[in-house]
């Protein structure tokens, strides 16, 4: 059952009486919990014929093609599959420079999902942080790059970057962002010896290029010393736009033993931590105040997601979720934040609307256009 999609089938309690006909449409989180509480039940000869319903229209429509959000989790998908086992796959590099080239498509397609995908991150498993992280890192180093207009070539190797930064210990960070304890020491250990590790698998899969070799050797390591493996001062700029990415991604991600900063907190974090310095400045300007997949309270009484940035960081296009009181709608309505009667007056933190929202409901189907990765 999904919030404002007709039923495929009659709801009947155990008794086997019916409480909803096929085809109502259950259009609150409200009457939805009601439902299962009480108990739901179907009939299995009516589930039956709506599956050979189904097997007959799928075997005479044409397929659609999938909208922009199946895409990026087919990204997620294939990058742990390219990223399994590099030194068995011969064209290793060919198919990262390629997988490379199709996430930037998406991104173009619709960045503002790109971002929303990176804030919205309430239902993702942790075992896949690791491949999850890597591409939401790669929407903030295409902002980055594009805000301070770096060639594309120079853009694709922070891409690449990012892409790789962690291959050595991908599985790792899905067992550390599973575990509800803290770090334990021999995993602190990996974690400082990822990044040469990390070159030197890249090195022999045939990787040359040195801006995106020196950004990943480098990008724990801190203007100020402070940093691992060497402790080294003199960074490249590659590196340091990597580190900020990289951190500020990890700061809005959640893990089991703790819940993720908000856009807001992480931001000015990173603004401290730069000390307003060009990278954090670009990305802030970017990602906005409120980025896309931010849930937020509106001057009319309304919350809603944020959907769309404008050239105002503080007043993007929010999908309004709930009426005037808070109450769950079946449709969404956007809402300019740059008008007064619809301006942001806060984040919400109780996101408990938020945990069966589909986000095409947010941005809608038709919206992909034909999708390729570039030879």
């Amino acid at each position: 059952m999904r919030l404002g999609w007709p039923l495929r089938w009659g709801v009947r309690d155990e008794q086997g009486k019916l409480l909803l006909s096929k085809g109502h449409v259950v259009e609150s989180e409200y009457q939805l919990d009601q439902l299962l509480e009480r108990g739901a039940f179907v009939d299995v000869e009516e589930v039956r014929a709506s599956a050979a319903e189904d097997a007959l229209v799928e075997a005479e429509k044409v397929k659609a093609p999938p909208n922009l959000f199946d895409l990026w989790n087919k990204a997620a998908e294939q990058l742990r599959s390219l990223l399994h086992n590099p030194l068995a796959n011969p064209a290793f590099v060919q198919q990262l420079d390629a997988f490379a080239d199709q996430v930037v498509n998406l991104l173009d397609c619709n960045i503002d999902i790109g971002i929303y995908r990176a804030v919205r991150q309430d239902n993702n498993h942790h075992f896949y942080y690791g491949y999850t992280h890597a591409l939401h890192t790669v929407v903030l180093c295409v902002l980055l790059a594009r805000r301070l207009q770096w060639p594309a070539p120079r853009m694709m190797s922070l891409v690449k970057a990012a892409l790789t930064m962690n291959l050595t210990i991908l599985e790792l960070q899905g067992q550390m962002a599973a575990q509800d304890v803290p770090v334990k020491e021999s995993q602190r250990n990996e974690i400082r010896a990822h990044p040469e590790k990390t070159v030197a698998l890249l090195t022999a899969l045939g990787i040359t290029d040195a801006d995106w070799l020196t950004a990943v050797v480098q990008h724990h390591e801190h203007l100020d010393g402070t940093g691992y493996p060497s402790g080294r001062q003199d960074l490249s700029e590659l590196s340091v736009a990597l580190h900020v990415v990289d951190v500020l991604t990890a700061k809005i991600s959640p893990r089991a033993v703790r819940e993720s900063l908000s856009p807001q907190e992480a931001v000015r974090q990173l603004y401290r931590e730069d000390k307003g310095g060009q990278i954090s400045t670009a990305i802030i300007k970017e990602f906005g105040i409120y980025p896309p997949g931010d849930y937020v309270k509106l001057a009319s009484g309304e919350m809603g997601v944020v959907v769309q940035r404008t050239t105002n960081a503080k007043a993007p296009i929010v999908a309004a979720i709930t009426d005037t009181q808070g109450h769950p709608i079946a449709k969404t309505v956007r809402r300019d934040t740059g008008l007064p009667e619809f301006a942001i007056l806060a984040t919400v933190t109780d996101k408990t609307m938020l945990k069966r929202l589909p986000p095409e409901r947010l941005y809608g189907f038709s919206m992909v256009p034909t999708v390729h990765a570039q030879a």
